[in-house]
């Protein structure tokens, strides 16, 4: 027969892992509850790898506007591949992507993108796009971290890196735009895609 302190010590011990799973299980449940977990790694991949197709694309360009048609259009697409991959994210964990978190990470991301596109037409019709990839850079990555405070901890370091790459290129040689853009929406977008990707389901 067991001694009865021994199997005392085995019940606490048992009860003692029970309490500890179960708030583990309480923690990531309001943990899921207060942040917006439908950011898609594998849709930001998919976002970063268009812009890098379009840098090449951009780079061939002969006239501002064709270079500027490029880079919008790939803003265009890569906006709708992460809103489709955010979309089936959600609704694979059973959640919604207008949920109370998700609705606070659209109001904090949306308005810098506002700003984003009322600053282009000012510097184009200015004459001054030099400052656009730079700009860009900058105030996407100001959305992120915005929107970023309602979701997982590596979006917001995804933004601060996105803003200091916007930082150089603010004050880089106009030559090198299309190196910059490609870094940062394509290679940061890439990089951190896979880390959220790998660590937070998908």
């Amino acid at each position: 027969m067991t001694p009865e302190p021994l199997q005392t010590n085995r019940q606490v011990e048992a009860l003692h892992d029970r309490a500890m799973n179960d708030l583990r299980y309480i923690r990531k449940t309001m943990e899921r509850a207060g942040a917006f977990t439908a950011v898609s790694g594998w849709g930001q991949v998919l976002a970063g790898s268009a812009a890098l197709a379009a840098g090449v694309i951009a780079y061939r360009q002969s006239t501002i506007e064709g270079w500027l048609t490029t880079w919008l259009a790939a803003a265009a697409v890569a906006f709708a591949i992460s809103a489709l991959t955010s979309q089936r994210k959600a609704q694979a964990a059973g959640e919604s992507l207008f949920s109370a978190p998700g609705r606070k990470f659209l109001l904090s991301f949306v308005p810098a993108l506002v700003v984003g596109a009322l600053l282009t037409a000012f510097f184009y019709r200015a004459g001054l796009t030099a400052g656009l990839p730079g700009t860009w850079l900058l105030v996407y990555g100001t959305a992120v971290v915005a929107g970023g405070a309602f979701s997982v901890r590596v979006v917001p370091v995804m933004g601060v890196c996105f803003m200091a790459l916007g930082a150089v290129a603010l004050f880089s040689p106009a030559g090198w735009a299309d190196l910059f853009m490609a870094l940062g929406f394509g290679g940061l977008h890439i990089l951190f895609g896979l880390i959220i990707a790998r660590g937070y389901g998908g």
